[in-house]
């Protein structure tokens, strides 16, 4: 274990991040965020969503600082009572599981087009890139905010494991073309050099080609844009739920914990909205500047 840290803080990547000040406090962030949420059963002084525990004598509380706060809630509550603090760890697990879930299924769909497009071309190529022009050519968040409608509506009792479903689908919709359009301009470049004619030579089938050899080539940029894209699909999945689309109201994300609270920002309760609507921006930020050191990283024009 302790060969292998030192193996990759030896290596391009790790001296790039242990010299970046931004990387490391970045991915310090996100480990704090991701290690809450993963862990918020345990971690969360309170089980926002047990509501034996709930009481409205509790509700709308300020935070412990101030002079009608509680130590026992240090950011606050909302209106049913519930502990801000907790809320947010439990509302983050949410957001971080739809937003990776999302951007992997955006990976695997987008990958496996844009090697089949770049690698095989004619009638293949042209379909599948006429399908992202017009996937392009609809709003991101529009596209979401339908297939999440029409879900909602098509199955209006269904289990919160079904509306989580619809929820990652309805995201990766779109975001599967970026990932289609960048495999295929880096395995146009790929197929036409010689250890891949090589392999073309001796007999080896097409798709093995592309699995063995061009696939390994054409990640590096994939990884970058899926780092970035979590930020992207996080705050889409916020966005869906503040428009009461999103995730169920009994499993309540980030984006419905800023809805809620928007009804009290102006009433002096302002940190039932604010203070998610800050979670939510130090996972996007910390994950957007991580994603633009792995882009600087791997940019051997940079090294």
């Amino acid at each position: 274990m302790i060969a292998s840290v030192r193996r990759w803080a030896d290596s391009d990547v790790g001296h790039s991040f242990l010299h970046s000040p931004t990387a490391i406090v970045a991915a310090l962030i996100a480990f704090v965020c991701i290690f809450c949420a993963v862990f918020a059963p345990w971690v969360a002084p309170h089980n926002p969503f047990d509501l034996a525990t709930l009481e409205l004598s509790n509700a709308r509380l300020p935070p412990a600082w101030q002079a009608e706060g509680s130590r026992e809630f240090l950011l606050g509550t909302d209106d049913q009572g519930r502990d801000i603090l907790s809320a947010l760890m439990y509302g983050a697990r949410i957001s971080l599981a739809v937003g990776f879930a999302s951007v992997v299924l955006s990976v695997v769909v987008g990958v496996l087009f844009g090697l089949l497009a770049g690698f095989l071309g004619g009638w293949i190529d042209a379909v599948l890139m006429r399908l992202c022009d017009v996937m392009l050519s609809f709003p991101a968040i529009l596209v979401a905010l339908l297939i999440a409608g029409v879900g909602r509506a098509m199955f209006p009792n269904a289990h919160e494991t079904l509306a989580f479903g619809v929820l990652i689908i309805s995201i990766s919709l779109t975001g599967w073309v970026q990932y289609a359009r960048t495999v295929r301009g880096s395995t146009l470049v790929e197929r036409s050099k010689e250890y891949v004619q090589a392999a073309r030579v001796t007999g080896v089938a097409p798709l093995r080609i592309m699995h063995r050899h061009v696939l390994p080539n054409v990640m590096g940029p994939v990884l970058v844009l899926a780092t970035i894209q979590v930020a992207t699909a996080i705050i889409t999945e916020a966005t869906l739920s503040f428009l009461g689309v999103g995730a169920p109201p009994t499993s309540p994300s980030l984006g419905t914990l800023i809805r809620v609270g928007n009804d009290y920002l102006f009433s002096g309760e302002w940190w039932i909205t604010i203070f998610p609507g800050a979670m939510l921006v130090l996972i996007a930020l910390s994950v957007n500047l991580l994603g633009d050191w792995l882009r600087d990283a791997l940019n051997p024009r940079l090294q």
